[in-house]
């Protein structure tokens, strides 16, 4: 893997967009996974794909955030600029604008149920957009939007690997659930990585969703597994009751929650101890609720 530091994002700057080369850069404070992020200046983000599996996202985006915006009711991230491949970093890149905002969590988020309606109703709106032309769920996209059977023999290894941690007829028998639906509508737009991670907060509300890298058009299961991840009891009711969507998918969008958790326990490697016991968590009341 690439290093990516202040050094290689000044030296891009100053060979591609001089006019913007003596603004301060530093790293974001959460940067994520997929993407290296870094403060340039004030008022603006550099985000620069950390593998090869990531670059094809830098382009979609690029295309499609902006016809996307006009139709949304919440922020999303705006491009400003994108960086060709150099020899010193061989892919696409991107500026976008700063979006304020904080992310996340239940300590600053003031009233979890309205923030899961207010959600629901950004999802909403983003599945009603026209998907002429959209990525349909791919390798660009890890198939969100597809089919959960594209994970099914990893999810099967990890409950191998956690046989004796967890119910594993519980687990199997809502997995297999999960499995037995398909969305049998037309394709609809999906972000692809709802997560508290990817939602900023302002003044205790949902102000803003970020990171589209994952987006595409296909089956809006993938969208709802934040509703174990980030939701329980009163606002994941909430969030349903807001949305328009069948039970079957819903039981899917169970499934894209179990996949993530039962591959998080099982310790892939990089994974901190914090999102482990959250992942137990979510196993857990996966099991209590659906089984």
């Amino acid at each position: 893997m690439l290093n990516i530091d202040m050094s290689l994002v000044q030296q891009l700057i100053a060979a591609q967009f001089p006019q913007w080369e003596n603004l301060p850069i530093k790293p974001v404070k959460s940067s994520g996974w997929d993407n290296r992020t870094f403060h340039l200046g004030e008022k603006m983000i550099v985000r620069l794909p950390s593998d090869a599996e990531y670059a094809p996202q830098v382009e979609k985006e690029q295309y499609w955030l902006p016809k996307l915006a006009p139709f949304l009711p919440l922020s999303i991230p705006v491009p400003l600029a994108m960086g060709k491949p150099t020899e010193v970093y061989p892919w696409h890149w991107s500026i976008y604008l700063w979006l304020n905002g904080k992310t996340a969590s239940i300590e600053n988020i003031a009233d979890l149920s309205q923030f899961a309606i207010t959600l629901a109703e950004f999802l909403t709106a983003l599945q009603n957009i026209d998907v002429t032309n959209g990525p349909l769920a791919g390798s660009h996209n890890f198939y969100r939007g597809g089919s959960l059977k594209t994970y099914d023999a990893e999810t099967h290894q990890a409950i191998a690997i956690l046989n004796n941690k967890i119910d594993v007829l519980a687990v199997k028998k809502i997995w297999n659930l999960a499995l037995a639906s398909e969305w049998h509508q037309a394709p609809v737009w999906v972000h692809g990585d709802i997560t508290a991670e990817n939602l900023l907060v302002e003044r205790g509300r949902l102000c803003a969703v970020i990171d589209f890298g994952c987006m595409g058009i296909g089956d809006p299961a993938c969208d709802l597994a934040i509703a174990w991840t980030l939701f329980k009891g009163e606002s994941r009711d909430a969030f349903r009751a807001a949305l328009s969507l069948d039970n079957d998918t819903w039981i899917r969008g169970c499934g894209w929650a179990l996949w993530k958790a039962l591959i998080i326990c099982a310790k892939l490697p990089g994974i901190d101890q914090h999102k482990v016991e959250k992942s137990w968590r979510i196993i857990n009341e996966i099991i209590q609720v659906c089984s």
